[in-house]
Order: C-alpha cells, then sequence, then structure tokens
C-alpha cells in the first residue's frame, strides 16, 4: 500500500493492507527501542543521586521526595510527550529530524542559508516537498524579511544551530561516562571493599571495548539492542511498582503539581540548585527527533507512549517509594531499591543497557558530524558506511577515538556520576533550547501559523528549559564547564571552517575567468588537444574558475572534453539519482566545454568513483541529445564581467539527467562471444553512419525556451531550455517512440588482450539509445564524448593557499592564517575525499588573498 497517494495493489483487501502497516509500524517501534531509547530509559540509574547531591541532601523529609518525584512526572510529561510526540516530531524535513533538519526547513522556505553555492533551480527538487498553503501574517512575513535582509541576524542562527550541535557533540562525550560509570558502582552495593579506583578503571575497559566496537557497524549487533532496553524497562517497572506496593503506596499524591510548590516553599534556593539533577530524567529525548529519520512518527510514537513513559513513571515512583522508608540510602537509592533475589540480573541488565544507550548516542553523534561537513561547517573526515542495507548507519573513525579519549578523561578526572551529571544536565537542556527556539521560527515561517503560537510554544517550553539550564549553570565550577569548553573548542572550528570555505569562494566568484578572453584562444583554447577526458572540478556553479588559466598558460596540451565539476550539498536530506546532475555548455558546441553540477543531500552517500564517472558521461550525453543541434550559441552575461554584461547573452541549457533517455553501460565480459574470449564492438565510424543514414529523413522537435534570471542576481541569461515542463508520454507514446528507437554499441578496442587500460582498470563498452532523427553533428559530439572517456579521464584539482589580506583585521587574520589552514592542512585532502584515483589526479597550486 502506498500510504501516501492511498492506493491499493489489485485484488488486495483493505484488511490485509490494514494488517501489514499495522505489523510494519509495530515491527519499526520494536526496533525504534535499542536505538532511540537507549539513553532516556537508563536516566533513572542517577537521577535521584544527582538531585539530591550538596545542599539537598539535608532535606530528607517526605514532602521533598514527593516534591521531586512531582518535578520528575511533570517533567516527563510536558517535555517527551507534549513537546516532542505531539508537536516537534511532526516538523520533519522528509521524514529526517534533528536540529539540522530545523534549519533545512527554514533555509528552505526563507532566504536564511549561508551557503555560497545555492541556485534557485534547486527549487525544483521533489525533496522541497510539497508548498505550503500561504496564509497573510503581517507580522510573521515581517519577521521573515527581517531574516532575510539582515546578515548578521542569519549568521546569528547559524551559529545557534552549530551550538546545538556542539552540544549533541559533548553528549556523545558524557553519555559513555556516566551511563558506564552509574552501571559499574552497582557492584559496590554487594561488594563494598571495592575501592572506587577499580570501579573507574572496570569502567574505562568498558568505554574502550565500546568505541573499539564501532568501527564494525551498528548493524552487526542491532538485533541484540532493543530485547535489553525491553528488558530493563521491564526490570525497572517491575521494580517500581514493587516497591510502591511494599513501602508507600500513597506516592501516587505527588504527582500533584502542589509538591512543586510545596518543594520550593520547603528547600527555597538549595531546591532550584537541585534542579540541574532533576533535569537529568529527559537525557535522549532528543534522540525521538533526531533519529525519525531510520522511523516513522507513528512507531516512536506508540513506543514512547505505550511502553517507555509508564515504564519511567512507575520507575521513579517506586523509587521515591523507597526513600519515603529509608532516606539514608538518598546517594544509592536505584541499586538499594532492588530486591535481593533479582540483584545481580538487574546489575548486568543495567551495564547492557548504559552500553547500548551510550551507542545510540555515539551513532547520532556521527550522524551529525557528517551532516554537518555536508553543509560545509566541519572539516574533511573520513567517513565509512558500515551497511549496505540500513541507510544512515556510518563509522568516523577520528571522532571515534577523540570521543574515546575524551570520555576516558572525563571518567577518570571525575570518577563520580555527580559531577559528571552536573556537566551532562548544561548539555542536554542547550539542545532541547535550540530546537525550541528552532520550532519556534518553523511554526511562523514554515506552518505558516499566528505568531502568538509561536509565542506561546516558546514561553511554555522555553522557560521550562530556561529553569533547568539557570539551574544547572550554578554547578559550572563543579562540573558543569566541561560542556561549555568542549562547545567552544567545537565551536570554533566549525565557525572558521565555514568562515574560510566561504571567503574562498568569495575569492573565486570575484576572479571568474572573462568568456571574451576564453573565445579568443579559439575551440583548441591555444593549446594541443589531446584525446581523453578532463574532469576539471570547481566549487562554482556558475562561471569559469581563475585557476583553468594556470592551465591554459602553463601546460602545452589539454584534453579534448573538458567538464567543469561542481559538487556541492543542498538543504535537503536526500536528492533523487535522476535529479542529481544538471548539465549545461561552457562556449560554443565546437570547444567541446561543459559543466556538470552534482548535488547531494546532507545525508547522501557520495559515489565510488566509478560509477561517478559512468554517471556523470551518460548525463552529458542524455544533454547533448536533448539540446539538437539547431541553437546558436551567444556569450553569456553570467560568463563575463558586469561591464561585458551588457553587450553578452548565451543559451544556457540545464535539465535535470536521466530524463526520458536511458544510457547504458555494460562490461566486456557482457558482449564475450561463448568460447573465443574475444570482444564485439560497434567502432564510432560504424555509429556515425547509421547515423547519417536515419538523419535524411528526420523531423526536427521544437522545444521550448523560457527565460531565466541567474542565480546570482546580477547576471543574466537569455534563453533557456524548459526540459523539466516536458509532459510524460503515455504508453502508446512510449511504445511508439521506443519502435523507432535504435541501440548502437560503440567502443574503442581495449588496451591489451585481458580488457584493462594502462591503469588495470576494466574497460567498458558503452551502449546508449540515439534517436535515428538525431542530428549528425549530435551523433558526432556523442561519439567524441564516449571516446575521449574510452581514451581516459583525467582528474583536475586545485590545490589552494588560502591567506588573509595584509589590511585584514586580527580576527580574520587568526581564522585564515592560522585556524582555517591549520584544518585543512590535518583533515583529508579534497582528492581522498572525492574517492578520486590518485593515478588520475592532476593538482595545481594557486594562491587566494581574501
Amino acid at each position: 500500500m502506498d500510504l501516501e497517494r492511498g492506493a491499493y495493489g489489485a485484488g488486495q483487501k483493505f484488511q490485509d493492507l490494514q494488517k501489514t502497516s499495522y505489523f510494519a509500524v509495530l515491527g519499526l517501534a520494536y526496533q525504534s527501542f535499542g536505538v532511540v531509547y537507549g539513553d532516556l530509559s537508563t536516566s533513572p540509574l542517577y537521577v535521584y543521586k544527582s538531585a539530591f547531591s550538596g545542599a539537598l541532601r539535608k532535606y530528607e523529609e517526605e514532602a521533598v521526595i514527593y516534591g521531586v518525584l512531582s518535578f520528575i512526572f511533570w517533567t516527563l510529561t510536558l517535555v517527551p510527550l507534549i513537546k516532542y510526540v505531539l508537536i516537534v516530531l511532526s516538523a520533519d524535513d522528509n521524514g529526517e529530524g534533528g536540529t539540522f533538519a530545523l534549519y533545512s526547513l527554514l533555509c528552505r522556505h526563507a532566504k536564511l542559508s549561508l551557503l555560497p553555492n545555492q541556485q534557485s533551480v534547486d527549487e525544483e527538487l521533489s525533496n522541497y516537498g510539497p508548498e505550503q498553503s500561504f496564509v497573510h501574517r503581517p507580522r510573521a512575513a515581517a519577521m521573515q524579511a527581517l531574516l532575510e535582509k539582515n546578515k548578521v541576524l542569519r549568521t546569528g542562527l547559524l551559529i545557534i544551530v552549530l551550538l546545538g550541535t556542539c552540544m549533541v557533540i559533548g553528549d556523545g562525550v558524557l553519555t559513555p561516562s556516566i551511563s558506564v560509570l552509574s552501571a559499574v558502582n552497582g557492584l559496590q552495593i554487594a561488594a563494598p571493599g571495592i575501592h572506587d579506583n577499580w570501579m573507574v578503571f572496570l569502567a574505562c575497559i568498558i568505554l574502550v571495548c565500546l568505541f573499539y566496537l564501532q568501527h564494525y557497524g551498528t548493524h552487526k549487533v542491532a538485533f541484540m539492542f532493543a530485547p535489553i532496553v525491553i528488558t530493563w524497562l521491564l526490570c525497572i517497572s517491575g521494580i517500581g511498582v514493587y516497591n510502591v506496593i511494599h513501602h508507600q503506596p500513597g506516592v501516587f499524591r505527588a504527582l500533584s503539581p502542589y509538591y512543586m510548590w510545596n518543594f520550593f516553599k520547603v528547600c527555597g534556593k538549595e531546591g532550584w540548585v537541585a534542579l540541574g539533577g532533576v533535569a537529568l530524567c529527559i537525557t535522549g529525548t532528543e534522540a525521538m527527533f533526531a533519529d525519525l529519520g531510520h522511523f516513522s512518527q507513528l512507531s516512536i510514537k506508540i513506543a514512547f507512549t505505550g511502553v517507555v513513559y509508564p515504564c519511567l513513571i512507575l520507575s521513579y515512583m517506586g523509587q521515591a517509594a523507597y526513600l519515603s522508608k529509608h532516606p539514608e540510602h538518598i546517594g544509592r537509592t536505584f541499586y538499594m531499591s532492588i530486591p535481593k533475589p533479582v540483584y545481580w540480573p538487574v546489575l548486568v541488565v543495567a551495564t547492557l543497557a548504559a552500553v547500548v544507550g551510550s551507542q545510540a548516542v555515539i551513532s547520532a553523534t556521527f550522524s551529525i558530524i557528517k551532516q554537518c561537513q555536508s553543509l560545509g561547517c566541519f572539516p574533511r573526515v573520513k567517513v565509512v558506511h558500515t551497511s549496505n542495507h540500513i541507510h544512515g548507519q556510518i563509522y568516523i573513525p577520528e571522532m571515534n577515538w577523540l570521543l574515546l579519549i575524551l570520555s576516558l578523561a572525563v571518567t577518570v578526572g571525575f570518577k563520580d556520576t555527580t559531577q559528571i551529571g552536573n556537566a551532562y544536565g548544561i548539555a542536554v537542556v542547550s539542545v532541547m533550547l535550540v530546537t525550541t527556539f528552532l520550532m519556534s521560527l518553523v511554526i511562523v515561517i514554515v506552518w505558516r501559523k499566528h505568531i502568538l503560537v509561536a509565542a506561546a510554544f516558546f514561553l511554555v517550553f522555553g522557560s521550562i528549559e530556561l529553569l533547568y539550564i539557570s539551574s544547572s549553570f550554578m554547578k559550572v565550577p563543579q562540573g558543569g564547564w566541561v560542556p561549555l569548553v568542549l562547545s567552544a573548542v567545537f565551536m570554533l572550528v566549525m565557525y572558521c571552517w565555514h568562515y574560510g570555505t566561504t571567503k574562498k569562494y568569495e575569492f573565486d566568484i570575484q576572479n571568474k575567468v572573462s568568456m571574451k578572453w576564453i573565445l579568443t584562444l579559439g575551440p583548441s583554447l591555444g593549446i594541443v588537444r589531446v584525446p581523453g577526458m578532463g574532469l576539471i572540478y570547481t566549487e562554482l556553479v556558475t562561471g569559469v574558475p581563475a585557476i583553468f588559466t594556470h592551465f591554459v598558460t602553463n601546460l602545452p596540451a589539454f584534453h579534448k572534453v573538458l567538464v567543469f565539476v561542481c559538487i556541492k550539498s543542498v538543504p535537503v536530506p536526500h536528492v533523487e539519482v535522476e535529479q542529481r546532475y544538471l548539465v549545461g555548455r561552457i562556449g560554443p558546441k565546437e570547444y567541446r566545454m561543459y559543466r556538470c553540477i552534482v548535488r547531494y543531500g546532507y545525508k547522501d552517500v557520495h559515489e565510488e568513483d566509478h560509477n561517478f564517472e559512468k554517471n556523470l558521461v551518460d548525463s552529458i550525453a542524455q544533454f547533448i541529445q536533448f539540446e539538437g543541434s539547431g541553437d546558436v550559441w551567444f556569450p553569456s552575461s553570467s560568463e563575463n564581467s558586469a561591464a561585458e554584461a551588457e553587450d553578452t547573452h548565451r543559451t544556457f541549457t540545464s535539465f535535470a539527467a536521466h530524463h526520458g533517455i536511458k544510457v547504458l553501460a555494460s562490461d566486456c565480459s557482457d558482449t564475450h562471444s561463448s568460447g573465443s574470449g574475444t570482444t564485439t564492438v560497434r567502432s564510432f565510424q560504424a555509429l556515425q553512419d547509421q547515423v547519417d543514414a536515419a538523419a535524411r529523413g528526420r523531423k526536427k522537435v521544437l522545444l521550448a525556451l523560457q527565460d531565466s534570471a541567474d542565480e546570482e542576481g546580477t547576471e543574466s541569461i537569455g534563453r533557456k531550455r524548459s526540459f523539466s515542463n516536458l509532459e510524460e508520454p503515455d504508453d502508446q507514446e512510449e511504445t511508439d517512440s521506443l519502435g523507432r528507437k535504435k541501440s548502437f554499441q560503440s567502443s574503442q578496442s581495449t588496451v591489451d588482450g585481458e580488457g584493462t587500460d594502462a591503469l588495470g582498470r576494466k574497460k567498458k563498452v558503452v551502449r546508449f539509445d540515439v534517436n535515428p532523427e538525431v542530428d549528425p553533428v549530435v551523433g558526432e559530439e556523442l561519439a567524441e564524448l564516449y571516446s575521449a572517456r574510452e581514451a581516459g579521464v583525467a582528474y583536475v584539482l586545485g590545490h589552494s593557499y588560502v591567506k588573509a589580506k595584509n589590511a585584514s583585521s586580527w580576527f580574520k587574520r587568526f581564522a585564515i592564517d592560522y585556524a582555517y589552514n591549520f584544518l585543512r592542512t590535518n583533515c583529508r585532502g579534497p582528492g581522498i575525499d572525492l574517492s578520486i584515483p590518485h593515478l588520475c589526479l592532476i593538482e595545481v597550486g594557486m594562491i587566494y588573498y581574501v
């Protein structure tokens, strides 16, 4: 069943489809326990200990214990249940959640993005989502306009998003430490003679094993996660019910809000400071939204409301009931409240649950680092995809070992969960406060609700989180400084990288090569054009980069076919393959120069070099076939300076590749004759002869031309072909069209008898569909394109050195000359990051004075 379209398969009953849907949702709900709720479900291990640390320990009367329970109950009800389950989960970005999902939504519905290479054509992507029904809200429109026009506010918004990201990384450091250390501390209850140092040593061993296993991937042990968390939830809820019945059945009275008021009345300022420990009851709540892409809204809601929420409430009630009779055990509440017959099994399950909870946060940290890297806010690091079947499961070696070192430092340095909890509370509540702020903007800008609705949302939930974070900041000297220092360091890294990348792009824009200069070189570009294809990588989406002049002025020869490749990220989670490539032409046809913009979402996987090369060439071939041969090329103002723009125009044709015409490729082995081991190939001349014969009776197809403005605003485009608006042919038309097509196999013979080239790569025999009515000039261009690929592909990269100008401020000098260059030197190079074959790579140095 297609739930989006509401369509049912032929012959299927509604009841069967409904049953299948129910089973699918329940299956996702079951899987979510091990990924989403590991951290949230282990919070009963340390909440009461953290809340009653410090001055609150002297208050052992029942009213104070009931007050803490009342705060825990209403915090769990208001924040995870109402805020996240009922409201925030609805603000998904094509099924994806998290801080960057909210930022992505805002950037698509308002011009808030600071990414320098965005284009209006990106809005045609299917994953941009349906247009929201516009309801005119004067105040909301005024707020949106203020954000769009003020760069300082847009930069501030990005900094807030990066702050939330850094706090998530802080969670990745603190969660393993506090969870594992809290779990192993249960050994001291059964064996009081064990020294604290041995507990710390055991926790460090578990942490090392946990981070060492990360490179195997979550999918290797994922089947264990859900049963462990479910078993843990059943254990703590059962123990909670036992303690309520056995110690204090009247503990249900604490669910009344009266006890929160009474708590402040009795404890005063000490009660307010203690709320930093109470905030730990909602650790891991953000994972419900951040991991939404792996599941669905309904499955997460079922799992939380049906199992997690009631089990946690029963566990906290049981501990409060036990404390009301045994207030002297206030520092070891959880383990002391476990009945002795089940103590050891619960201890083992607690340790496993702590590991599972840590695993989920570590995986979330990897995911958000990849998103930052995709959007140009984090240095290039190695991203390993650990599963071929489960999308989004990744492993980042550099971050894994960095998190391990920091977690070990926190565990050994503090040795106590109380101080770690002080740091943990700041990180957890800060992420939630960022989500609340971004969600308020989404309500106004994306959902088009009244501004008072957004204000009410922010006031209700923001005031709760501000109350908790203000309490946590009172404990900065007692460990709360850790997430602040970590966030400051990561914020500096992210902002300097983004700042340097933006300045480098601005330099490329200002120093683009004049198209008039290229035209004076002629089709040969003033050098010898040798067989082969050159892929020149650039960050520009329009114009020719300045580094191109270094090649044509310093190299005696260059490839016959040149392709300027721009790989960029767009603010959507995924880009469909058929919409990934945008192809255009640079200069007249005889120049054989093309531009290809390759778009990836912030959660997309980059293609391997061979697949990328094949898809790139196939996309250009489709562009050539669509374009035809009847257009006259005019120089574009987008390729010239502002002074030249008044006299020059051109036709720029771009389209989503893989639209309408299929371009196929097969290995030589597919065409080997049985037994002989030889390759059957058709020459390019044979292809050209058949195209010429078919062209005699061809009909010309007229494509609609439409005017379009250039993305940068100061550049104009004369004409533009519209391919996206072509209607899809119906079945009969498609059948007739296929009947009129001929399939030609075209390739050059292999270099050696074994079908490999000089680099040891298997040669390809390319088979593509050509309309017999095609112009012979088009057939010739297609033949040259594929022969150039067979002759060899070279990848050309600029090895840039970025320096601040002499008149720059001290901040710019520090950010560019020291911070940005240090990060560029020590992170992965662009050639490795783009998976470019080392033997095919050409690098040319260039200094950027920004």
